[in-house]
């Protein structure tokens, strides 16, 4: 068995949403150094610029393109120019996320959850729909959403972010039942508590930690690059049998 093609993604094109830090740009390395054509997305050009920079002097191929997910025109013209520049898509990683506030669900602007709801939900329905020509021509499509333990048990202060979560982790496997006969799948991965700039204000208050630790099995916060291992198992030949799946990387927090 040669595991070295097993996890490759040589020749392969990879788009990735919300990829300037964090996650998603864990995962932009990762399936970089596995042979991948990247392109990574965000909103902002020059974040975009200085991330690719970073990973082309590593010898990797990467290239960034701002968008806003929540304008359809800008999701658009982000597949637009993905296949402008490679002429194919084979991954797709919806990543991009918004949680604009934290506190009671009642306590909720209608203004905040309908952001929520456009990036976390609507973003990730449209940017698929959008790549599905590509996507079905690939031999290994693979779509992999990025949800959170709080779409499998919602988490408090985190009320319409869950339920957007939750909402991502059922487009999935809709799109997965509906798409295997194109030989695309979907896939989620729900990370647990990951030490990024997104979740700072949870790893960040000591109070908060004590108590989620003490759920943990694993006794810490993952890592960016933890997500990256277990998206490139989704985007590789070593999932070819796995679509509709919802997988937890979360040190035990949801047994």
């Amino acid at each position: 068995m040669d595991l070295s093609t097993l996890f490759s993604l040589t020749n392969g094109v990879a788009l990735i949403t919300g990829a300037s830090k964090g996650i998603g740009y864990s995962i932009a390395e990762t399936f970089a150094a596995a042979g991948a054509k990247v392109v990574i997305s965000s909103r902002k050009q020059d974040a975009l610029d200085e991330m690719a920079d970073k990973l082309r002097s590593k010898g990797y191929e990467v290239t960034g393109i701002a968008c806003n997910v929540g304008k359809t025109e800008e999701l658009e013209n982000l597949v637009q120019k993905t296949i402008e520049l490679y002429g194919q898509l084979d991954v797709l990683v919806n990543n991009a996320a918004s949680n604009p506030v934290f506190g009671p669900v009642h306590d909720t602007s209608l203004e905040a959850f309908d952001k929520i709801m456009e990036v976390n939900v609507r973003a990730p329905f449209h940017l698929m729909n959008l790549c599905f020509p590509y996507l079905r021509s690939s031999p290994i499509a693979s779509v992999i959403n990025i949800s959170s333990i709080g779409g499998i048990s919602p988490e408090q202060g985190l009320g319409i972010y869950s339920v957007s979560k939750a909402a991502l982790i059922s487009l999935t496997k809709v799109y997965a039942r509906e798409w295997g006969d194109h030989k695309i799948r979907v896939n989620a991965i729900c990370p647990g508590l990951i030490k990024t700039k997104f979740s700072e204000a949870l790893w960040s208050n000591d109070k908060i930690m004590q108590h989620i630790i003490k759920k943990l099995s694993i006794k810490r916060a993952g890592t960016s690059e933890e997500i990256g291992a277990v998206a490139l198992f989704l985007a590789s030949k070593a999932s070819s049998y796995t679509t509709g799946a919802v997988l937890t990387a979360d040190g035990g927090f949801t047994i």
